[in-house]
């Protein structure tokens, strides 16, 4: 049982950008067992059309599973489509993405199949034919190696860790119809989809990320950060730290941080953010780390790669002003 099995994701009938990472990552492990990659694509009618580039990234089996009712993503749906392929292939090891959908998803599917999760993980291997996996503990303070001794191998990655990388493969597109998945049966109904404004990058997905803390004092001055936002682009997103969205000043889907999203971008600023280890597990990766504070003692400043010590109120908008001026060619 050397294969590995990629359960990738979709919105609205496009493969995600995390799906390429889980892909990568399948590949490395099925590299050491001595198998192949085969990937799990579950949505509605016609979300097949987007499937074969994952092939571009390791996948010699692309399994789409179309269905009108599983068009947007449905715990009691996937689940039973996930079950019914890793049981059918036998897989060695199966890879989800740590996103929303896979730490809600990974777990179900973990608990039917009986078998252990691990989360988040950060590397995978392969140690004398027993697979083998590395993922941060208490904050990120500590990382712990774990091994599998049940198969299949289940594991969640952690976003924008796993770089993707090309190895071409066949990538042989299957469209079938899920047997069994009755949605009459289903406990749970999905009665609205509420998206963000449009036009707006999530934080997970942007190059660039610029994060407030509580040093923004209120939501009312997050009009400091959106035009540098604007200032630096399309590819940047706002992000924020968790006693912000405590606060109710920002949206969840902002967050930062060990119970938020976790960001690798090329560039992040944290404006206003002390650096408490729980916001750090979740950025500390980021290409380049620019830290703006008033506090010249603030933990930001042990990882970031530049540091700002003064008012963000003044420190930002000229930031912003030199941005908008290099871009101008001025």
């Amino acid at each position: 049982m050397g294969d590995v099995l990629a359960v990738v994701e979709q919105r609205e009938g496009k493969v995600r950008g995390i799906s390429n990472e889980v892909v990568s990552a399948a590949t490395e492990l099925a590299n050491g067992l001595g198998g192949s990659v085969h990937a799990l694509l579950i949505g509605g009618d016609g979300v097949s059309a987007d499937a074969s580039g994952l092939g571009t990234y390791g996948a010699e089996k692309i399994r789409v599973a179309e269905m009108g009712p599983l068009a947007s993503y449905h715990p009691e749906g996937y689940t039973q489509v996930v079950v019914e392929a890793v049981r059918a292939g036998e897989y060695g090891a199966v890879v989800f993405g740590a996103t929303s959908q896979g730490k809600d998803l990974a777990p179900r599917v973990a608990a039917v199949l009986d078998v252990p999760l691990a989360s988040d993980i950060t590397e995978m291997g392969v140690e004398d034919g027993v697979v083998v996996a590395v993922r941060p503990v208490f904050a990120g303070k500590a990382f712990s190696t774990v091994s599998f001794s049940a198969s299949p191998a289940m594991m969640t990655i952690r976003p924008n860790v796993f770089q993707p990388q090309e190895r071409p493969a066949p990538g042989a597109v299957e469209v079938y119809a899920p047997e069994g998945v009755d949605p009459s049966s289903w406990m749970v109904r999905l009665k609205e989809f509420e998206a963000t404004g449009s036009g707006v990058k999530d934080v997970s997905e942007a190059s660039i990320v610029v994060s407030g803390g509580r040093g923004m004092k209120g939501p009312e001055n997050w009009g400091v950060l959106e035009g540098l936002r604007d200032a630096l682009g399309p590819d940047a997103a706002l992000g924020a730290s968790r006693a912000v969205v405590d606060a109710g000043w920002r949206p969840h889907g902002e967050q930062v941080g060990q119970t938020g999203k976790t960001v690798a971008p090329k560039l992040y600023f944290a404006v206003g953010i002390s650096g408490a280890i729980q916001h750090l597990a979740g950025m500390r990766t980021s290409g380049v780390i620019v830290a703006v504070n008033k506090d010249p003692d603030a933990p930001i400043f042990q990882v970031a790669d530049y540091g700002i010590v003064g008012d963000l109120f003044e420190v930002v908008p000229a930031l912003a002003k030199e941005v908008t001026a290099l871009k101008a060619g001025d």
